[in-house]
């Protein structure tokens, strides 16, 4: 059948159409696959509350479930290194985990500063004791991010630039924790969860500000995880846990994949 010639225009336009984005799928692809990555951090990078753990990786608990396993998975990096660590602090980032890092290094990711300022004991004095104690705890680990935290940045920042000069570095942050005046009947009071939301911000509030100094990309994943705090009904974080006090606080499989990764894909 002989085509009209404005049908003939439209096909050529939409076949077009078709090579243009094919092409731009394949350079995307070529792109990713000439990627050196690096992940590096603490829990919240290795995938602690994800389940599905490397046993490879022993106490640092990396997960398959990870982000930054993920995103490897889906881009296909020329070369993908796994370092991140539970329970890591920053000088574990630099005195363990920035071996695979290289001039060739293109992309690395990074979550720390959690452990150095404490929190894991914040949350056990928050749940373990009044909440006036709470309150002051927290109110210490504030102090701790404004006196000590930029310093200890500041090294980790500079390790990984000497290391990896041309490599994009995206920071990411941590998630508020609570849903305030969410569907939680027990456990902490209102006022604890409060402070422990607005701690959460003041870390990635000095991370952001520590990051933006070093040229680093700071990605807050809070908007990703807004919705899904603990006491929203559809929580991507463990609440307290005392059968597995490791993963509490951490993000579930469902928060790695819907709130860190593509919190680190529009960054990276």
């Amino acid at each position: 059948m002989k085509l009209s010639r404005f049908a003939a225009f439209a096909s050529s336009l939409l076949l077009g159409s078709v090579l243009a984005l094919t092409g731009a799928g394949a350079a995307q692809a070529a792109e990713s696959a000439a990627v050196d990555y690096v992940a590096l951090g603490d829990s919240y990078s290795s995938g602690v509350g994800a389940g599905s753990y490397d046993s490879a990786s022993g106490d640092c608990k990396r997960s398959t479930k990870a982000y930054p396993r993920l995103w490897a998975n889906a881009n296909a990096p020329s070369s993908f290194a796994f370092t991140a660590c539970s329970g890591a602090v920053t000088t574990d980032v630099t005195g363990k985990q920035l071996g695979p890092l290289s001039s060739a290094t293109d992309l690395v990711s990074i979550t720390i500063g959690g452990n150095d300022a404490g929190f894991a004991d914040v949350m056990t004095t928050c749940v373990l004791q009044s909440e006036s104690t709470c309150v002051n705890r927290v109110n210490q680990a504030k102090g701790y991010v404004d006196s000590t935290l930029p310093a200890r940045l500041d090294t980790v920042y500079n390790a990984i630039r000497a290391k990896a000069p041309a490599a994009r570095v995206v920071v990411l942050g941590y998630p508020r924790f609570y849903q305030l005046a969410g569907s939680c009947i027990a456990g902490l009071s209102e006022t604890e969860r409060k402070a422990i939301n607005g701690a959460s911000d003041y870390l990635n509030a000095a991370l952001a500000k520590r990051a933006a100094d070093h040229g680093f990309t700071f990605a807050s994943v809070v908007p990703a995880f807004t919705g899904h705090e603990i006491c929203s009904g559809s929580a991507w974080l463990h609440s307290v846990n005392w059968l597995n006090i490791g993963e509490s606080y951490h993000p579930t499989a469902a928060g790695q994949s819907g709130g860190y990764l593509p919190s680190f894909r529009s960054a990276a």
